[in-house]
């Protein structure tokens, strides 16, 4: 992934906002070849700002189906 807004090297001084910071962009504007995770975006997985589709995909990947209607019933 090439980024050139941002200075990475200053965004690696604080691995665990690079790791979060790394995972969006991949996220929200592509791989690039890549792949995800599984237990790195569990980790970050409530700090992440991502696009709500997406959120909701990657929740039926990772958690399963169930995970995501135990939440939306309880909402009602």
């Amino acid at each position: 992934m090439y980024n050139w807004s941002t200075d990475e090297e200053q965004l690696k001084k604080d691995p665990d906002y690079y790791h979060q910071w790394e995972l969006e962009q991949l996220i929200n504007f592509g791989l690039g070849g890549k792949k995800l995770n599984a237990e790195t975006l569990k980790k970050y997985w409530k700090k992440l700002r991502i696009d709500p589709a997406r959120r909701r995909f990657l929740e039926v990947l990772i958690y399963g189906d169930s995970h995501s209607q135990q939440k939306s019933n309880s909402v009602f």
